[in-house]
């Protein structure tokens, strides 16, 4: 199962140290051995199934603490912590990281720099904003997660297209369905992994990362390094951008480009990483991201002392074109750096990149990651894992179309 795959490791973190109850959307599976309980709502971000699930939970149990890594759930998780006196970042900090605009206005308004940006619901309305804003465009949902809608537009002839592509995703947004039409920002990508308490905030660790050529920015891979000398240039930026927002507890992941090597928001996302950042956190710095997520929660100081100075690295598995995969197969000498090789696809199964309507869940086909002393080795050494891995893709008849989306 790929919440397995991809959070696995911070459920394992949080059960080591606390009793688990959860509340899930579907009949828990693997994570059954580190729950004390649990219950099952037909849709974890509805409200009142959601309240309704934590009183009960409440009336059985001496909650101490209640926190969500899944990014769909951060603002009905807020607002049930308040219902039960537990400590949270108020629900309207986390509605501003999950609407973009709001988050993009609370930037300009605390001076924190970012991109120039502009909410449009009509075509025309993305016309007027290109025109404000010059030539390249991102487009991408107000309100969404994991670059799902999210595509570059270098000239108006390219407009057109790309608000379509990014309109159909928006639609799907639960808090808003509005396009955002923003400056292209041209500069290496990172992450700041940071940990907020009682209002202030430390910075873990930088993620750097390779993203896809344009127009699309799929994540392909992602690199920590404890001794990354990026720190002190993006600490400042990203303790700034948690204070516009208004959030006060949590860990959060700061998305961020370097613009002639300053630092500009992209978004901040008030939960842990994905694409396993946390797990590489913890290996390159040691400290542990889900246990002082759950630490915050319980209104306990997390402990964010470093136990150890390394790099790691992961990278993000993709075929070259949509189509069957025909061939998949890894030569399993495993060296004592290679932490882990997980494929999230198998032989027979569609696959479909974002250029042919895809995202993540459709065209990854998995993940490995490695370790080593420097950031340099250790992505030296996921380049050459990469290479005992043997994919054959049958291509797609041209225009063929291939059902896909992200998973529940």
């Amino acid at each position: 199962m790929e919440a397995e795959a991809y959070r696995g490791y911070c459920l394992q973190s949080v059960a080591a140290a606390y009793d688990v109850v959860l509340i899930t959307g579907e009949e828990p599976s693997w994570e059954v051995p580190y729950l004390r309980d649990y219950v099952v709502v037909s849709d974890p971000t509805d409200q009142a199934e959601l309240s309704a699930a934590g009183r009960a939970l409440a009336e059985r149990y001496d909650l101490a603490g209640v926190f969500t890594w899944t990014e769909w759930y951060l603002v009905p998780v807020a607002r049930l912590a308040r219902q039960l006196g537990l400590r949270t970042t108020t629900p309207e900090a986390m509605q501003a990281c999950r609407n973009k605009a709001t988050s993009r206005a609370l930037f300009a308004r605390h001076g924190v720099p970012s991109a120039a940006s502009v909410s449009v619901r009509t075509l025309a309305e993305a016309e007027a904003a290109a025109q404000q804003i010059g030539y390249p465009l991102v487009l991408k949902p107000a309100a969404h997660a994991a670059s799902i809608g999210v595509i570059r537009a270098d000239t108006p002839e390219q407009l057109t297209a790309a608000f379509a592509f990014t309109d159909q995703a928006a639609g799907l947004g639960r808090e808003s369905t509005s396009v955002l039409v923003e400056e292209y920002l041209d500069g290496p990508e990172v992450s700041v992994e940071c940990v907020t308490y009682r209002g202030e905030t430390t910075v873990a660790a930088v993620t750097r990362k390779t993203v896809s050529t344009p127009p699309f920015f799929e994540e392909l891979a992602h690199c920590v390094d404890a001794a990354d000398p990026l720190l002190d240039v993006v600490t400042p930026v990203a303790r700034a951008a948690i204070r516009a927002l208004g959030i006060t507890d949590g860990v959060c992941h700061v998305e961020m480009r370097l613009v002639d090597g300053r630092p500009r928001l992209v978004e901040v996302n008030g939960r842990i990483a994905g694409d396993m950042i946390g797990h590489l956190v913890r290996l390159a710095t040691g400290i542990d991201l889900p246990r002082a997520a759950a630490d915050i929660a319980c209104g306990r100081a997390p402990d964010l002392t470093p136990a150890r100075s390394s790099s790691a690295a992961i990278q993000l598995l993709y075929p070259d074109t949509s189509g069957t995969l025909l061939h998949l197969a890894f030569d399993s000498v495993n060296p004592d750096w290679l932490d882990r090789v997980h494929f999230q696809h198998q032989v027979g199964d569609q696959l479909l990149l974002p250029a042919d309507g895809g995202n993540m869940w459709t065209a990854r086909i998995g993940y490995l990651i490695t370790t080593a002393p420097t950031a340099d080795l250790a992505q030296a050494r996921a380049e050459e894992t990469v290479r005992r891995i043997q994919v054959r893709v049958e291509p797609r008849p041209a225009h063929e179309p291939v059902a896909g989306g992200r998973p529940a």
